[in-house]
């Protein structure tokens, strides 16, 4: 498997720092993972969107999903699109309400929002935490401790492994789900040891013991809010995690 960062800005994006977003390559299929503010555009820069072939999101909150009504522009209106939209509609898998707060993201009045059907041009997937088959992915979930529908994401291919946290607090799901995983992909969002609110996100010392009890090889840790020393994430993890652990950047790419 591919991975390659599209955009790793925490929250909100940063100066020339995108907010998530993950493409995930393996056997001819991209699998973009997230589509946060200012991703469209660096996808662009690297992959025609309309070869992408699914789409996953952990949960609605903006910086993880706000580029997908632009995206929506770009597969209504494109004149000449590489691969017809209408015919092959882009298979989403998100949280319950995707359907109707994608449309109402997209549409600027409320007499378009009450028309709006997206389904022309996209395949709705309610998420959940069956195990299911994305093209040649295999991926497996559990919910989040976060305060919406959220998700992180074990995704898997020709036996390598990788885990994807997505927003959330330190649980014990989270643990079982990166037990023996190669690559753990964690959000680090905050100094240890704060007065933070509880079940929201990871901070840098978490994201480390995600990985050092999974015995991951590689930690990549994204997700840093903008107003967050980086460094010092890194510095937390490194503290607790016996395997290699980097700051994930935008335009990277990682063998998994």
């Amino acid at each position: 498997m591919l991975l390659t960062i599209l955009g790793c800005s925490g929250s909100a994006p940063g100066p020339r720092s995108p907010s998530s977003g993950y493409l995930l390559e393996a056997d001819g299929f991209l699998l973009c993972v997230e589509l946060g503010a200012g991703t469209l555009a660096e996808l662009q820069a690297v992959r025609d969107p309309f070869a992408v072939d699914a789409l996953l999101f952990s949960h609605l909150h903006p910086d993880h999903c706000s580029d997908f009504s632009s995206l929506t522009v770009l597969r209504r209106y494109h004149p000449a699109p590489s691969r017809d939209p209408h015919a092959h509609r882009l298979p989403v898998f998100a949280p319950k309400e995707a359907p109707s707060r994608f449309a109402n993201a997209y549409a600027p009045d409320e007499a378009e929002r009450l028309a709006t059907d997206l389904s022309d041009v996209y395949d709705f997937h309610t998420w959940n935490t069956d195990t299911v088959h994305i093209g040649p992915f295999t991926v497996d979930s559990v919910q989040a401790k976060h305060p919406c529908e959220s998700y992180s994401f074990r995704i898997t291919h020709g036996g390598a492994s990788l885990v994807y946290t997505g927003d959330t607090g330190p649980s014990d799901e989270l643990h079982t789900l990166a037990a023996g995983a190669d690559v753990i992909l964690a959000e680090a969002s905050w100094a240890h040891g704060g007065n933070w609110p509880a079940d929201l996100h990871l901070s840098g010392r978490e994201a480390g013991e995600v990985a050092q009890r999974a015995g991951a090889r590689r930690l990549l840790i994204t997700h840093v809010p903008p107003w967050t020393d980086a460094q010092a994430m890194l510095d937390e993890a490194r503290g607790v995690v016996g395997g290699e652990s980097v700051l994930v950047r935008q335009g990277a790419e990682y063998s998994i």
